[in-house]
Formats: structure tokens, sequence, C-alpha cells
């Protein structure tokens, strides 16, 4: 079928990440994850591996899971609203005990309308945190223990536990109730423990116990005063004065009610908060209540439950609407009729019959699609399918490709169309008798009759001009001014390309690529090399003349490596030398992108532009900008302007490269602000890739650019590429978001889809749905092969369709409604305000779940939260889309930064954008070193980390390694072979290799994750206290972030709150 040479490194494929600070050369990479399900990192057999460890994950249930993970006993007898009150839907089936209820004043604030109380702006502008004056004072906080700490003490919250005895801060005895009804509760508020702001991706979480007065008026008692701001930093608040009675709204029913409330058990500070007493001994009088953060839904939980769950069992495609395993889960395909979910990933799959559900559950209808996923090896290729000169058997009027669904008629000799309902002719050469199911005879042996995806080779009507294409053209085109040589930036990259020229990529078995190679250097002016094979030395033309671009030679400019191996080999030796003494410091982009359109114009043939590019390209040449950079329109109506291209200038060479199949892939080495929403254009619309290494030095960054460009020049790639999404009647494409060109309302084109790239497709009702005939989509996408080949990949999905909302709410895929509404914002803040857009964000989920409780949950208080079991995590997910650094920045993220990040999300898969938006963290001191397993992963909040502890956090684009202040002599010695904490470097940029078992463990856990992901992801050294420790909380997603992003329990508060709105 497919091109694809060896697996890059056997493990699996890649997934996507977070961001890094802007100071940080850290923040060019995403990658593609474990959540991949064990596709393999590259399409093509790397030179040099990153990664070589098959990805084994973790089939232990997370061993260092605090102790609310741990079931607490039999369920109370009186559970008398558990199975009811998620109408079969409970989540009481989780081993996480339902929460306890929550607590006040959510962080600032996802800027939604104001719901009661005041809002008062303080933290960063736009984003006006809650004021508490909806909840108490922080006088009851200040019980018994000190608030003047300074914000950090410095000390990971596990350290600074309150002894046992003080309630409210152990988990509930519960039962394993799953937590899906929340009731809300009174409480102290507990300080967020946290510091300075931290650059990257603001994604942080809850300060795990601030009180909440979602449902009910604060306690007498608690009203003392106003809430002077938010809660107190630091320090930790004795036992709230006993004096607070439960509240009636606040009746603790944890999805249910529980049996009498015992006595202290080991590991719980007494009884659970609040438990009410059938029939037993009134206990002592309940302390007030706060939200335990271990009993709200927990992303490590349901990640770990859906593995153990569903990893072991083949997902079988053949039965319609079934919903796929979690993208974190390591599970096998079998297609049998359906499209595998590495290809297309639903937000739901069930759909509503008609446009007035839809709207009612504001549940959006999209589609993921990555039409050239990466398979893992033990799942098989598409099938490639010949059918001749006459090509693909079609529908005739809706022109569907033949696929499964299709029903034939008449004995064979038509077919009825499942997208439209017309009946066409079979073409005789088509022909098969039926068997006495009405089947085709020769079913199985034809994969577009049996099988969801597979590959059908095109005619020539397929192609341009109605001929076939040449292979295409791979230009490399580097920048030689004055940062980019001084660096050694130019002199890394042409040693590099020495080698990685043989491994350009090629189709199936073929002995070698079929794609030429081109090289331009450029500064002010762009110089051209002859590399004709016949040659002795390479030549080089000079075009001074950049507002007129032409290509000064055809005939050598693109050769084939083999043929002109030792030609190449000299130029490459020679460039270093040549502008080794260059004083040029301006540069010019534009013709650059020019200069490589015209040669594959020249040459006829489709290719991709590898651009290295160092600075703001000043110099008077056509595509010229300026610096435009001001902070000062953050948080104003003008800040979309930032995230918009300069000029237009760039969106028409963009849609001049489509119509070439000239793709842009761009590699940036900025020192400073270099305008990336208006360099990126012409990759985003051509489909290419953008890659950005700021402040690049060559000792702690040429790995990562490496790594980056040889799975660049490696990956799989289609050419000249046109997608079209057929829906059958009833619904319709109306929407799409993704790294493409349209120039009409159907068509994505792109000059150049890769294997790592996904498109987001959205749709409307625009009929009614019949819940018996269900609903189909196929994608089908008409691109050209590494060798030339014209072909057409159909990828086929069945949904079923339902008049229940319970039903849509039951087949949900939160994963892939996050990477949804991210890209929905992300594209909405080139023309909104960002206030707006959050706003937006919000409403539409609370809508989704307050339609949810209204229409599908049992009756019950009002104080108690309800989520469906499939969106239980849907409020942490979408905090952490509002905290990321594209709609909430911190004062350290640079505009670039914010417009790189934009990018790199809108291709992102849903494996990437779950681990981008709430990053794994790994407890490297438990792994088991005898073991190729990963650690069980701990929740994102710094509560989670001990002192003596050292951790891995991963986003797709960063590796974090933390050490804690306390951790073991002997264990730094054997991670970093030097023998105190103060001796370890911050500046490492990959851990020394030392023969020991937990050095070489780490690093093959190191080297696991990077396998995953399709960037190489910077490695970072935190130390504990450390000034670096600000960008590592920063992806800390639970907790309270510095830019004025709420914790994930105020969050969960707060939408809480929404959602009775809407309901009253």
């Amino acid at each position: 079928g497919s091109l694809r040479g060896p697996p890059a490194s056997g493990a699996p494929p890649p997934t996507s990440g977070a961001s890094l600070p802007a100071g940080h050369p850290g923040y060019g990479q995403f990658g593609q994850g474990d959540v991949q399900n064990g596709i393999p990192a590259s399409a093509a057999q790397m030179h040099r591996p990153p990664a070589s460890q098959p990805f084994v994950p973790g089939s232990a249930p997370p061993a260092s899971q605090p102790s609310a993970f741990q079931h607490y006993g039999p369920a109370a007898a009186g559970a008398q609203q558990l199975s009811t009150q998620m109408a079969g839907m409970t989540i009481g089936t989780t081993s996480t005990p339902a929460p306890p209820p929550a607590g006040l004043g959510y962080g600032p604030p996802t800027s939604a309308p104001p719901v009661s109380g005041s809002f008062t702006a303080t933290g960063s502008g736009l984003y006006t945190p809650y004021t508490a004056s909806q909840g108490p004072p922080p006088t009851s906080v200040s019980q018994g223990l000190p608030l003047a700490q300074p914000p950090f003490s410095g000390q990971p919250v596990s350290t600074q536990r309150l002894p046992s005895q003080v309630p409210g801060f152990a988990p509930p005895p519960s039962t394993g109730i799953g937590p899906s009804s929340y009731p809300p509760t009174t409480g102290a508020p507990r300080p967020p423990m946290q510091g300075p702001p931290l650059p990257g991706q603001t994604v942080a979480g809850p300060p795990p116990s601030q009180p909440n007065h979602v449902s009910s008026p604060p306690p007498p008692s608690s009203m003392s005063g106003p809430h002077p701001g938010p809660p107190p930093m630091g320090g930790l608040h004795g036992p709230p004065p006993p004096t607070h009675p439960p509240q009636p709204g606040y009746q603790v029913q944890q999805n249910g009610s529980f049996g009498q409330a015992r006595g202290p058990q080991p590991n719980y500070g007494g009884a659970f908060p609040g438990t009410p007493n059938y029939g037993s001994q009134p206990g002592p009088p309940p302390p007030p209540k706060r939200l335990d953060p271990d009993s709200i839904p927990s992303p490590i939980q349901v990640i770990e439950d859906d593995r153990s769950n569903r990893g072991s069992e083949p997902f079988v495609t053949g039965v319609r609407g079934q919903v796929p395993p979690l993208v974190t889960t390591n599970f096998l395909v079998k297609d049998q009729g359906n499209a595998s979910p590495r290809y297309i990933r639903c937000t739901s799959y069930n759909i509503p019959c008609t446009s007035d559900m839809a709207k009612q559950s504001q549940v959006p209808l999209a589609a993921v699609i990555k039409p050239l996923a990466t398979l893992p090896p033990e799942e098989t290729l598409p099938y490639l399918v010949d059918h001749g000169e006459s090509g693909p058997v079609r529908c005739n009027r809706c022109k569907a490709y033949m696929c499964p669904f299709m029903q034939f008629i008449e004995g064979g000799r038509r077919f009825q169309c499942c997208f439209c309902s017309c009946v066409t002719e079979v073409p005789p050469h088509y022909f098969q008798h039926l068997d006495h199911t009405g089947k085709r005879v020769d079913f199985y042996d034809r994969p577009e009759l049996s099988l969801g995806s597979y590959e059908f080779l095109a005619t020539v009507d397929y192609c341009k001009n109605n001929k076939f294409p040449s292979p295409p053209a791979f230009i490399f085109m580097i920048d030689v001014s004055y940062n980019a040589v001084k660096s050694g930036l130019v002199r890394l990259i042409c040693e590099e390309l020495k080698s990685l020229l043989d491994y350009l990529p090629r189709e199936g078995n073929m002995e070698e690529s079929a794609i030429r190679v081109g090289f331009v250097t450029y500064n002010k002016v762009l110089h051209f090399y002859n590399v004709k094979s016949s040659l002795a030395q390479p030549q080089m033309m000079v075009v001074s003349d950049v507002a007129d671009m032409f290509v000064p030679l055809l005939d050598g400019f693109l050769v084939n490596v083999n043929e002109s191996r030792t030609v190449i080999a000299s130029l490459l030796d020679q460039i270093p030398e040549m502008f080794a003494d260059t004083r040029e410091t301006e540069t010019v982009f534009a013709p650059v992108i020019q200069a490589g359109l015209e040669a594959l114009k020249a040459a006829e043939c489709a290719g991709k532009l590898f651009i290295f590019h160092t600075s703001l390209p000043i110099a008077e040449a056509p595509g010229k900008l300026k610096n435009r950079d001001d902070r000062k329109l953050i948080n104003t109506d003008k800040e979309k302007t930032l995230f918009q291209p300069q000029t237009s200038f760039y969106n028409n060479l963009a849609k001049d490269c489509v119509a070439q199949g000239c793709c842009v892939d761009l590699f940036l080495f900025p020192n400073q602000y270099l305008d990336v929403a208006t360099l990126g254009v012409v990759t985003y619309h051509t489909g290419g890739s953008i890659y950005k290494y700021a402040y690049f030095q060559l000792e702690t960054d040429q790995d990562r650019f490496l790594n980056d460009l040889r799975r660049d020049v490696q990956k799989e790639v289609g050419f000249d590429a046109v997608m079209r999404v057929r829906t059958s009647t009833g619904i319709r494409a109306t929407d799409f978001f993704g790294a493409f060109y349209m120039s009409n309302t159907t068509d994505v084109e792109m000059a150049g889809l890769d294997c790592d790239k996904t498109i987001t497709v959205e749709f409307k009702h625009d009929d009614k749905l019949n819940e018996d005939s269900g609903a189909l989509l196929q994608c089908a996408l008409l691109y050209t092969s590494c060798a030339g080949q014209r072909r057409l990949r159909i990828h086929n999905l069945s949904l079923n369709c339902c008049t229940q909302l319970a039903d849509l709410y039951r087949n949900c895929e939160t994963d892939t409604l996050i990477n949804y509404l991210a890209k929905y914002a992300y594209r909405g803040v080139l023309n909104s305000p960002i206030k707006t857009v959050r706003d937006a964000l919000v409403n539409q989920c609370a809508q989704i779940l307050a339609c949810y409780r209204k229409n599908c949950a049992s009756p019950s208080s009002a104080g108690q939260l309800i989520l469906p079991e499939c969106m239980k995590l849907l409020p942490v997910y979408l905090n952490c889309v509002l905290k990321s650094d594209v709609l909430q920045p911190g004062p350290e993220v640079t505009t670039d930064d914010r417009a790189y990040i934009r990018q790199l999300v809108t291709s992102m898969d849903v494996a990437e954008t779950n681990v981008f938006f709430y990053p794994r963290l790994l407890p490297l001191t438990k792994a088991d070193v005898d073991s190729n397993s990963l650690p069980a992963a701990i929740r994102n909040s710094e509560e989670r980390l001990s002192k003596g502890d050292i951790y891995l956090l991963e986003n797709g684009l960063n590796i974090f390694v933390w050490v804690g202040v306390n951790v073991q002599q002997g264990l730094i010695q054997n991670l970093f072979g030097v023998s105190s904490f103060s001796q370890i470097s911050n500046t490492l940029s990959a851990l020394p290799i030392l023969e020991n078992p937990f050095s070489k463990k780490v690093r093959s856990i190191i080297d696991m994750l990077q396998g995953q992901r399709s960037r190489y992801m910077k490695l970072i050294i935190v130390k504990q206290e450390d000034k670096l420790e600000m960008l590592f909380k920063h992806f800390l997603v639970e907790d309270k972030s510095l830019s004025g992003g709420a914790s994930y329990v105020d969050f969960l508060c707060h939408m809480h709150k929404e959602i009775r709105q809407l309901l009253s």
C-alpha cells in the first residue's frame, strides 16, 4: 500500500505539546504521544533515531496515587441516588471517590459574564478574577496557623500536609463512588501555594481548597466582611471554626449518600465531612467541608481506568457508532469496515437526529481527521487498489467512492449510493454476483467493500493538466547572514545534510528515493548552486534583483542525490567557509519562497522548501516587514492584530504556492521578534510545519534541531493534495480547521500533507436523520506520493443517530471535543477580542453540561454538580485551554510564542492536544528499574510533589525534570553524576550517560517519550526553589496560574455556578 520505511525507532508515534516561555530556546516542539497508541514515531527509517525503546504502557494502576484512589470500604447502604442519578451513566463505577464539596471564589475567571457577586479585576487585566466576596473572609482561614509566609515557602505541599485530624484534609471515607455529582459546600479557603508567574503555557490548577459558595449564601459566620481580594498566599489554614453547620443547599450527597458516619479511619482525619447519619448514633458535629481535589474527577484515574478496561482487547471497527478507547490507551485496531480511530476521531459517535436537538445540547459535531497517519508495525497499511484505466467506481450523482456501505441491487448489476441514494450501473468489469444475504461474493477480496480505509490508484483524469506528475523535489534554503554563521548554525546544517540526504522518503521497496534536491543560500541577495553530476566543482549564481525573482539556471539545480553526491558534498563543505567572514546582518524572506516556487514551476513538479531563517526580514524587498511587536495591545480590542499577518502579500504568495504544490517548512532561529504571525502564513496555508528555536545555542539546542530536521525530511508526505469530506443526507461538512488553503467551500487544498497533520471538520444538520440508517462520512484525499504516483486515500466512518439526548451524552469523546474547542477558539482570536473568545468557550461548555443536567440526570438538589460520565473531564481540560498562552498569556510569553503555539495547535491531533493542555507528570523515583513500563502518572498540581522526589513532566514540546531539595544524595549521584543538590547544573540539555540502573531507567523513559512525539522535546532541568521553577509550575495545570488562570477546583465551582444560572 503506502510508502513507509521501517519505523524510526519502534517507538510509538507523536503527539503534541505545550509551550515554553519566550526566552527559552525550548519552545519549539510538539510531539505525538503515547497517546497515539503506539504509532511509530516516524514514517521512514531515521538516520539516528532519538529513541529506541518499544513503548510499553504502564499497566499497573498508579502506585503513587494519593490515598483518595484507594477504595474506602463498602458502600453505605443508603446510597439512594447512586444509580438513578446518572440515568444509567453513573460515574459510580470508577474508583475515584466522589467529590466532596467545593470551595470558593474561583480563581481568575474564565471571564465568563458575572453570575452573581461582583467581579473585581486583579490579576491580568482582562481576565478578571472573581472577587472573594462570594466567599468567606480570610479570617476563618487564619485560625491556628500564621498566614504570613512568603508565597511559596519552598516546600511542596505534600510535605506540608496537616496532621491527619484536621477535618477537610482527609479524603472522604466514602466508598469508591465516582465523581459525578459534586455537592458544593462551604469551608475555609486554603491559600494556593504558589509563586511568581511562569512563562510558557499558562496552565495551572486548583488551589485545592477554596471555599465554594456556589450554591447558597455563605454561612453567616463567614460573612463577617467582604473577602479582601484573593485568598492569602502560602501558609496553611487550621481547622475552620467548628461553628458552621452544614448549609441546607450543601447536602453532601456524593452521587448518593452514605451510611452511618464512621469514626475516624486510618488515613482519614475523621468522619466524612457532612456525612448524613442514617439511623446511627449521631457522631460529633461535622466540621465544615471543602472541595477535596482528590474527590473531583481525576484525568489520571480516567486514563488509567480506560487503559485497564480497554487496552488489552483489539478495537474491532465492524460495528457502527462505537466509541474507541481513549487516545492515551495503547490498543490495536482491526479494520472491519470503519476507519481506524488513528485516522478519524469524532466528538460524538451518536449524532442527534434533528438540528433542534443538536442546538439544545450545544455539543459540536466534529471529526478530527489525520488522513496519512502512521500506523504501528503490527497494523496493516491501507491496501492500494488498481481499477485500471477506468479508475475507481463512484456514484453517478454525488461522486462518492465505492465503500462497504454501498448497497448492491438487481443481482449485483446496480448499486444504491449510501450517501445520496442514487442508483448507478455497475461497470461490466466490476460486476460480481450476490450471495443469499445480498453481499457480493468477492466481498472479502476487495478492500473497498470490506475495509474502512484503502487507497485507489488515480487515473490521469485526477492529475493536473491531465498528465501524470513528476516526482517531487526538496529545496534547502539556508540563511547565511551574520547571526546564522556566527552561531554555528550554517555549519551544522551543512554537516547534517551530507548524511541526511541518504534518507529521503522513498516508495515501498524502492532502492533509492525519487526525490530530487536543490540548494540556495541567502542574506540580502540569493545564491543558487549548480550541482550537476558532470561538474568537478559546484557553481554559484547570484541574483541580487530580489524585486523580480527568477531562477538563473534549470539544468543542474535539481539533481538526483546519488548521481551528484560528490558535487553536493563539496558544496556543503564550501558554504560555511564562503560566508565565514560575512558582515551582512539583513535578510530577505518572501523572495526566497518565490525562488523555490519558480524552481518547482520550471521543473513542472511539486515539492517542499526547507527554509532556515534567523531574523525579521527588514532588507528592501517584496514582503519586507517592520517590527510591530506591542505588548500594550494585550487585553485590548486590538490584541487580535498581533495574530494577523502585517501584510496580505504572504497570503497571495501562499495561494500561488498551493497552486504549484509547493509546501514550505520553516525552521526559525530568532534572537528577537521575528513576526511568526506573518512569516508563518505561507507555511500554514501550504500545509507545512514550523519549528522555532529561540536564542539558538549549539551546545543546548543542536540535538533538538537535528532530530526535528531528520524527522521532517524523512516523514511520509503527500503533495499537491485535495481533500473532500462527503456525508450522507441530513448532515454536511460546514467548517474546516487546520493548515491548508480553501478556494471554494468544499475542497481542502494542501501543497503538502504529512503524517502528523490533521484537518478538523465540523458538521451541521441540513435535514432530519434516521435512527435506523445512521450517518456516514467519507473522507477522500487525492495526493501525489513521494515517487510521483497519483493516489486517492479513502476513509469511511458510520455513526449512530439518536432521538434521546442521553444517547448523545453517552457516546461523546472529551479529548476530541477539547481538540475541536481549542482550534475553534484559536481561530477566533484572529477576529475577536480574547475576552469574547474565552466567554464563548465557558458559555458553550456550561450549556452542554446544563442540558445534560436538565434532560438526562435524575432530579436532585440544585447544590449538586452532575456531569455525564464521558464528559467528567470537560471542566478540567477546558480550564487548561483557557489558561493556555494564546488565551491568557503570562508576562514572559512573547507575541511570537503565542502566534507559534496558535499555529501548532491548529494542526494537532487528539493525542497531541491531550498532552499539550494537560501535561503528563511522572514520579521518576517511583519507577521500577527492572521493568520497562512507565511509573504511574500523578495529577498536575504542586501539592502532589514531594521534596524528596524527582519528577518528569512532558507536554509534547518540553520535558522538565524537577528535583526536590531533599532528594537523597545517592539518587542525585546516580542521575546527574554530581554529589549534591547544589552542584546540579540546570543548563544540561541531556542527562549524563551513567552506568547505573536508575540513570538507565530515566534515560529510557525519556527516549520512550521522545519516540512518541512528532517533535523532539527540549529537556529542562528544574531545581526546586530555583528561578526556572516558575516556568515548571506554569505547567501544573490544576493549580491557580500566575497570569490569573483559575485552579481546577475553583473553575469547577465557577462552571457549576454558570450551569445553575442557565438552569434557573
